[in-house]
């Protein structure tokens, strides 16, 4: 498995168990991770459909896990 595709899943299982988590909160969560490789990994998610970037009043992104109506949408 790749790097780009272990940080993904951790990502995910970050979303899953947090929904609404910011890039931040997400960043911290994943400690081996840098905030480039989690900010990528949010960018692909959320374009292949996996995750909802949703924006917040003070300027950043809440991540939500994409429903399964979402996900058979964007496939």
């Amino acid at each position: 498995m790749s790097d780009a595709y272990a940080s993904a899943d951790q990502i995910m299982e970050v979303i899953v168990r947090s929904p609404g988590s910011s890039l931040e909160e997400i960043v911290q969560q994943c400690p081996n991770l840098t905030w480039n490789q989690v900010f990528l990994a949010l960018d692909h998610l959320s374009r292949c459909g996996r995750i909802r970037l949703c924006r917040r009043a003070r300027g950043g992104y809440a991540a939500f896990p994409a429903s399964a109506d979402e996900m058979k949408a964007s496939a």
